[in-house]
């Protein structure tokens, strides 16, 4: 070749394009996804610590009530809306600015560097809350842990999606899903058995536990290979075919791998073209490009990502899983409301299995328009019960029935379904910017509900009850309508072929008929023997920093 320019074999069939799953190259990819059980035991504790006696004595002053309680002390014994908003929300608040200064270092530091790091940050949170007494020092830690958690939650997503095979990424990805759903789980279980404490144990103990989680995600991850197309986007082809040869469980020389390291560089040479390296503001720039008309420009990109995660939290679930504890003692006819919510989030772990299979036997599409059909039926149904027959206990125990099946809908498609399509559907040059932004938006309205839901349903305030589902239902029906719109179907293709898929579909509904039909390795010089050149790859790390007019280097022959 000439110029000093080296090769890489790469592939004309489509199908070619990836080696096949391996069961090491599995597991190891399954790992990274216990960084949802940050996200869903952090989410989930608070829960519990909400409705325990000593805690609202400890942060209200009032007396705890005795057996001879009127039914007014026992109302009034609770924490204040304004308390509940605070200490829940600020947690999202933090991690709505995590996630998206998390965009940046993982592009910069690595994406597998800033998991570790949030790791971090998230233990010095739970060193404040554990310490405190008080609101100041609680809501400091939230808002720390916060950070971490949205280090943690935006990068995972993009790290394994990145490193996941293409026909089990779906699976893969929902396994975060997943491990959100275990970590609400424990949540529940560590709290119903330290509610009845009178001593700071009560809501310490809950706290203190998740110091466990952030040692083994950090330590484990400190042993996994960095992203590939980190390496590829920063020039570094030789740790790139490393990084993969470990996460496909192939050696160096396999075919496999060289195939798809060519296909991984052919396509980020082919997006940088259309996305030149710019100044720091002007790649932030990049994310809201082209026209909104325009299916598989950046702008629509992007703004699909963050409405995909705006209308996950639409769908109310959280409202269940943050104050469905308060919410059953505020009905006053459930006996043991933290036992009714350690079954609803059991009811969700065991559901969240089940879209592993699905979302790749059926796709994304299907699993998001029919789940928002079936949680809209159960919401409004529940709406309607309470509403005929409020306090009756009976309707009480159908409503919470109901509840179930909607978390069971939520839990196998729009609980993993969301996160799965953001991690793949952005270009690498604007991936992990356009993931952080989309992780930032679902903070962003967890952080909004979390603020608002205690006002509409607090007896001190709106005291909605039962007509809260009334507005979920109605937000699901929208989140219908979205996902039958805008919601593409990318089961079973290569980050990159989703790229080609999203330039020739036009239109997301027509997006399920799309087959691949060529590779960008085949249209970015592949060579008669069957090869790719790579004659100065590295100018793509020296674009990255902004290095113009670096002298080139030659790349190393794979």
């Amino acid at each position: 070749m000439p110029g000093g320019a080296t090769v890489l074999a790469a592939a004309t069939n489509p199908d070619r394009v990836e080696a096949p799953v391996t069961v090491k190259a599995y597991l190891l990819c399954v790992f990274a996804s216990f960084g949802g059980i940050f996200f869903g035991y952090d989410s989930g504790y608070m829960n519990g610590v909400l409705g325990m006696n000593y805690f609202i004595n400890l942060y209200t002053g009032l007396p705890i009530p005795g057996a001879d309680a009127t039914q007014a002390q026992t109302d009034a014994f609770t924490l204040p809306s304004w308390q509940k908003s605070l200490i829940t929300s600020i947690l999202s608040a933090g991690t709505f600015f995590g996630a998206i200064i998390a965009g940046d270092l993982a592009d910069y530091f690595g994406r597998r560097i800033t998991i570790v790091s949030g790791c971090g940050i998230f233990i010095v949170g739970c060193v404040l809350q554990t310490a405190s007494r008080g609101l100041g020092l609680l809501v400091a830690g939230r808002i720390v842990s916060g950070f971490g958690v949205g280090f943690i939650s935006a990068i995972i997503i993009l790290y394994m999606s990145e490193i996941a095979p293409r026909k089990v990424r779906g699976a893969i990805v929902s396994g975060y899903q997943f491990c959100i759903t275990i970590g609400l789980l424990l949540a529940s279980c560590v709290c119903y058995a330290t509610q009845n404490r009178t001593d700071t144990g009560s809501y310490r103990i809950p706290i203190a536990i998740q110091f466990a989680w952030a040692l083994i995600l950090g330590g484990g991850l400190l042993l996994l290979p960095e992203s590939p197309r980190w390496y590829v986007k920063h020039g570094k082809i030789d740790q790139a075919t490393r990084a993969l040869s470990r996460v496909r469980g192939q050696p160096q020389d396999s075919t496999y791998i060289q195939e798809e390291i060519a296909e991984i560089i052919a396509n980020h040479e082919y997006e940088t073209e259309l996305i030149p390296s710019q100044s720091y503001l002007g790649s932030w720039a990049a994310c809201f490009s082209g026209s909104i008309s325009n299916p598989q420009s950046n702008l629509r990109r992007t703004l699909l990502g963050i409405s995909l995660q705006m209308m996950q939290q639409w769908t109310g679930v959280n409202f269940i899983f943050y104050f469905g504890t308060t919410f059953f003692q505020d009905l006053g006819t459930i006996s043991n409301p933290f036992l009714i919510s350690l079954i609803t989030t059991l009811v969700n772990v065991c559901s969240t299995p089940l879209s592993f299979w699905t979302i790749e036997r059926y796709g994304r599409r299907p699993l998001l328009i029919y789940g928002a059909l079936g949680m809209f039926i159960c919401e409004f149904i529940v709406g309607i019960m309470g509403v005929a027959k409020p306090g009756d206990s009976s309707i009480v125990k159908a409503q919470i029935s109901f509840i179930c099946i909607y978390i069971f809908f939520f839990a196998s498609t729009w609980g993993p379904g969301a996160w799965v399509c953001i991690g793949e559907i952005f270009p690498i040059p604007i991936r992990s910017r356009g993931v952080g932004l989309s992780t930032a938006s679902n903070w962003f309205w967890n952080c909004i509900i979390a603020v608002i839901t205690p006002y509409m349903v607090g007896t001190d305030q709106g005291n909605l009850g039962s007509r809260v589902f009334f507005v979920w239902g109605s937000t699901c029906v929208i989140c219908f309508i979205y996902a039958y719109f805008l919601v593409w179907e990318t089961k079973s293709l290569t980050l990159e072929q989703v790229d080609r898929m999203m330039e020739e579909c036009g239109s997301p509904r027509k997006s399920a008929g799309w087959k691949p039909h060529s590779t960008f390795a085949a249209e970015m010089g592949l060579t008669q023997e069957g090869k790719l050149p790579v004659t100065t790859h590295e100018k793509i790390g020296a674009d990255h920093n902004d290095v113009a007019n670096s002298a080139p280097v030659p790349a190393t022959a794979v």
